[in-house]
């Protein structure tokens, strides 16, 4: 179903689809060996135009442990567009090249606009403050993995839930499950959009609240989704240095959590889990990165149509 398919939104996924990709993620963790040769003499194009470490790296280790091989950069100003290159045709002459293109770019509705011009599926690794629809099945393998199901949870999203594109991305799939509630943890400055509530949570009669301390709320959470303040997506450095210590989670606050509660967060961290709970049972983050690239080997295949 999948085969030649763009993966832009999150909501491009069907649940069956979703269900299919983390079925054989799955199975490529018990297995890896069985699949280590799939996509000899294909090519991945990582064509990144903004800082990554682990989106790249999980894209490019998924496509050589899979038998492929790799082309692209993880810097703009390495490539033609430092030349003045437009985006259409930095796509074009990668279409030429490669099998399928992973593209993370600050502008939102960037990878929407190449996938009308590439002749190659084009998968969107994250567009400005919008989508991130790969790092939503990684965090989806981990809550499977963690809770075993992801019906009736409660799960609290934690700091900039503003410009977030993870936690956008969360909660847009997570509300097509049943009984799911949200928990929206922020200060007001970094308060999630209004459309993800109207659109979304409002649309689907899903429930949820908003609240500024994450004191308040600790012990009734499933899953805490924790996410940086990020500087790049702020105008006013000022803004940034008031907030970006805004939540600190630390052992003191896991106090009263629940003893099966799943720490998620999609990297990179700053100063906002502390590391002493790095080896807590309840931290799922090094995992979630782990789980990334299996999540991720299994969409290339899907999209490739590899057998």
């Amino acid at each position: 179903m999948l085969k030649r398919k763009n993966i832009l939104d999150s909501q491009d996924l069907s649940i069956e689809e979703i269900e299919e990709i983390i079925s054989l993620a799955q199975d490529i963790i018990k297995q890896p060996q069985e699949y280590a040769d799939l996509c000899k003499g294909k090519l991945l194009a990582t064509l990144f135009y903004e800082p990554s470490t682990r989106t790249r790296l999980s894209f490019e280790a998924a496509m050589l442990r899979l038998g492929g091989q790799v082309i692209g950069f993880s810097d703009s100003s390495s490539s033609s567009v430092k030349k003045g290159e437009s985006l259409a045709d930095t796509i074009q002459t990668v279409s030429c090249y490669a099998d399928i293109i992973a593209m993370r770019h600050p502008n939102e509705g960037a990878p929407k606009y190449v996938a009308n011009i590439s002749k190659i599926p084009i998968i969107n690794a994250g567009d400005g403050g919008h989508q991130h629809p790969t790092q939503t099945l990684a965090d989806l393998l981990t809550i499977r993995e963690a809770r075993g199901s992801f019906e009736k949870l409660k799960i609290g999203v934690c700091g900039d839930l503003k410009f977030g594109r993870t936690v956008h991305s969360l909660i847009k799939t997570m509300s097509r499950y049943e009984g799911v509630e949200f928990v929206l943890i922020s200060p007001k400055e970094l308060k999630i959009p209004s459309y993800i509530k109207e659109q979304v949570l409002d649309k689907n009669e899903i429930k949820y609240m908003e609240v500024e301390k994450l004191e308040d709320v600790m012990e009734e959470l499933d899953i805490l989704y924790m996410t940086r303040v990020q500087k790049e997506r702020f105008f006013n450095e000022a803004d940034y240095v008031r907030l970006k210590d805004s939540y600190i989670l630390d052992r003191n606050k896991l106090e009263k959590s629940k003893s099966n509660l799943a720490i998620l967060h999609p990297l990179p961290r700053v100063n906002e889990i502390s590391e002493d709970i790095d080896n807590d049972s309840r931290a799922w983050y090094f995992k979630q990165a782990k789980f990334g690239m299996y999540m991720r080997m299994a969409l290339i295949l899907k999209v490739l149509g590899v057998k």
